[in-house]
């Protein structure tokens, strides 16, 4: 492999000498891999995980998978002593596999097949949440095995994925649950919400925050088993192709939120996004060219139906252009390789006049993305390579994964 690097360093440093470190690394991948291809570069999660625990200090970061389950993530955060949230018996797998300790896992989903709970509770995962009456009641031939979080839900429409209109019960019903858990001799230990995701605004956070407070402080005066752990959920946003507060700025008001629930409540969050999506840059090349309309229709190797999946199912809109940016531009579209008309990735975009082979760049691609591409009309999903997996490289060291 390190023979193939320099061979392929080589290659695409003749006619590049004075091009960017980044976009000669990215070239040089390609020529070894081949595209389409995702760079999953490990130092940028390291750097988010870090970022968020210093801008909510107290605050136990549960890495959600959904976003970019892969085990370079997971291990990547491992040595971070990170803690995971998981939402599947898939992850449960996953993070078995890869040594995690069953002690530092949640399973967040609120709606869970009984085999679901199986499989987690033979992993070692005791913490489970709940929504309703008939998920709690599945928790009853457990309860000798399980503590769990009540989910509130908190509307949120700003948000790019509003996930309390699915998930989630309202504060009074929380209180109801509450009573019913006792009687049930189920042990709740704790309050959950997730105000949604790639939430712009920290106020729908405070305000869950002192809701929440609010329900505990009701728990203890009804005599209730205290409530020792309160999960603020995700949401934290990312900078794609608009501006976002700086992750310390953001979560200020939610840190003074956090200071007034009570000191003895264990403070947790699931963080997903914020940690991956910067994680990952695409790179997809040029099949073939057509001028339509007046305007150049490109058409990559890599589409909605592939890595940028998250445009359909995540509302996303990722940071995009050509490597060789230099050049007049022109008003161009950029294509999926699909049959389906659908596959379009940005109707609107300026570049210069690209061939077939040139690269497109889409970057802040690590979440929702790998993760819900699909092989629609038998194309490939792009392959993984990861850099920097290991703290302390000396070098770039990559790893493929197919």
């Amino acid at each position: 492999m390190v023979d193939a690097l320099c061979e392929a360093a080589s290659i695409v440093s003749g006619d590049k000498a004075d091009e960017p470190p980044e976009a000669e690394r990215i070239r040089r991948l390609v020529a070894i891999h081949g595209a389409p291809l995702l760079i999953l570069d490990c130092e940028a999660v390291r750097r988010q995980y870090r970022a968020l625990a210093a801008a909510l200090p107290g605050v136990d970061l549960h890495y959600a998978l959904k976003p970019l389950p892969h085990p370079a993530v997971v291990t990547t955060l491992m040595q971070e002593d990170a803690w995971f949230d998981l939402a599947t018996s898939g992850e449960v797998d996953l993070v078995r596999d890869l040594g995690v300790a069953p002690q530092r896992c949640i399973h967040t989903h609120p709606i869970k097949r009984d085999r679901d709970i199986r499989d987690a509770l033979d992993f070692g995962v005791t913490t489970f949440v709940v929504d309703n009456p008939d998920e709690l009641r599945k928790f009853e031939k457990y309860a000798d095995q399980v503590e769990l979080l009540l989910r509130v839900s908190f509307r949120s429409p700003a948000a790019k994925v509003d996930l309390s209109k699915k998930f989630g019960c309202t504060p009074d019903a929380a209180r109801e649950l509450l009573v019913m858990a006792r009687d049930l001799g189920i042990r709740i230990k704790g309050l959950s919400f997730h105000v949604g995701s790639q939430a712009a605004d920290p106020r729908k956070h405070v305000e869950a925050v002192n809701a929440c407070g609010a329900i505990i402080a009701w728990n203890k005066e009804a005599g209730l088993p205290p409530l020792t752990v309160l999960d603020i959920g995700g949401g934290f946003p990312v900078e794609y192709n608009e501006d976002v507060p700086p992750i310390n700025e953001f979560c200020r008001p939610i840190r003074e939120a956090l200071a007034q629930i009570p000191a003895d409540v264990r403070l947790i969050a699931e963080p997903g996004r914020f940690i991956s999506a910067p994680a990952i840059t695409a790179v997809s090349s040029v099949m073939g060219k057509a001028l339509r309309d007046g305007r150049w229709w490109y058409y990559l190797d890599d589409g909605v139906y592939g890595s940028y999946s998250g445009q359909m199912f995540d509302h996303a809109k990722y940071p995009v252009d050509c490597l060789d940016w230099a050049g007049e531009r022109f008003p161009s579209v950029l294509a999926g390789p699909t049959c389906d008309s659908i596959d379009v990735i940005d109707e609107d975009i300026m570049l210069p006049e690209l061939n077939e082979g040139d690269l497109v760049v889409g970057r802040m691609m690590g979440a929702y993305t790998w993760a819900s591409a699909t092989e629609f009309n038998f194309f490939r999903k792009a392959q993984i390579v990861v850099v920097n997996e290991y703290v302390g490289e000396a070098c770039e060291v990559v790893h493929l994964v197919g």
